[in-house]
C-alpha cells in the first residue's frame, strides 16, 4: 500500500461529491425529503407516511440521477406517475416535474446555507496530485460544477463526469458503473488501476461491477456494514485515515 493508504499499482482516483468531497449529502436528504412529504400529503393526505431522510435517502435516492431516485422511491410506495419531460415545471405531478421540484429547493437550500466542503478530503485530493495519480469528479449531480466552484475545488480534478455529461453521453446512473467506466476512460486509466472514492450505497454497487481496482467507502452517517456489504475495499470516516501526508 501507498502512503495513500491505497494499492501500489492505483494510477487515478475517482470522487464523488456529495457526501465525499462537499457537505451536501444532508442538503439533498432535506430538499427529497421536503418534496415527498409534500407530495405524499397531497397523494395520501394524512395518511401517506413521511420519507424517512435517513433509511429512505439511504435506499431510494442517495447517489443515483434525480429521476431515478423518484422513480425508486415512489415504486417502493406503490406510487406510479407519468414520467414526462425534463423541461416538466416543479409543480407538475410527474417524475420529472418532482424531481425539479426538488432541485429547487436544493439550489435554494445551498444559496442561503453555502456549501461547505470536507477538509480532509481537500488535504487528500492535494496529496493525490503531488503524488502524480490522475484525478475525476464522478457525480449524478447536474450542479456538480456549480457547486465545486463554490468550493474552490475545480482545479483538483483533471476529469468531469457529472449529471450533464451522462446526459450528453446517454450514460446509466449509479448503481451502474458507467459514469466510472467513462471518467477512467477520459483518463486514459484501466478500471482495475482506478479507485473509487464514494458514501453512498448506489456507488459501493457501481465501484464493485465496474470492476475497479480499490473502492473506498467513506461512512458520514454510521452505515459501514452496509458500505462493505455492497463492495466496499475499505471503509473510513474521513480520507485523513488513509493517509496522504507528503
Amino acid at each position: 500500500m501507498t502512503q495513500l493508504g491505497l494499492p501500489d499499482d492505483i494510477q487515478a482516483c475517482l470522487f464523488d461529491l456529495d457526501g465525499v468531497v462537499t457537505k451536501t449529502a444532508v442538503v439533498h436528504a432535506a430538499a427529497w425529503k421536503e418534496t415527498f412529504d409534500a407530495f405524499l400529503r397531497d397523494f395520501d393526505g394524512d395518511q401517506g407516511r413521511p420519507f424517512d431522510a435517513a433509511a429512505d435517502y439511504d435506499e431510494y435516492v442517495d447517489g443515483r440521477p434525480r429521476a431515478d431516485g423518484v422513480r425508486a422511491f415512489l415504486d417502493s410506495r406503490g406510487i406510479h406517475l407519468p414520467e414526462g419531460t425534463p423541461d416538466d415545471p416543479p409543480d407538475a405531478r410527474t417524475v420529472h416535474g418532482l424531481g425539479n421540484r426538488k432541485n429547487d429547493l436544493l439550489l435554494e437550500k445551498i444559496r442561503t446555507g453555502g456549501v461547505e466542503a470536507y477538509d480532509g478530503t481537500l488535504r487528500y485530493l492535494e496529496a493525490v496530485r503531488a503524488a502524480g495519480l490522475r484525478t475525476a469528479i464522478v457525480s449524478s449531480s447536474a450542479n456538480c460544477r456549480d457547486v465545486l466552484g463554490a468550493v474552490d475545488a475545480e482545479h483538483f480534478f483533471d476529469v468531469r463526469v457529472d449529471g450533464v455529461v451522462a446526459a450528453e453521453r446517454n450514460l446509466p446512473g449509479k448503481p451502474h458503473p458507467d459514469t466510472f467506466l467513462a471518467a477512467a476512460r477520459d483518463l486514459g486509466v484501466e478500471a482495475s488501476r482506478a479507485a473509487v472514492f464514494e458514501d453512498a450505497l448506489a456507488g459501493m454497487d457501481a465501484g464493485r461491477a465496474g470492476g475497479f481496482g480499490y473502492v473506498v467507502g467513506l461512512d458520514r452517517v454510521g452505515q459501514s456494514d452496509a458500505l462493505y456489504a455492497h463492495g466496499a475495499s475499505v471503509v473510513v470516516k474521513d480520507l485523513a485515515e488513509l493517509g496522504g501526508k507528503q
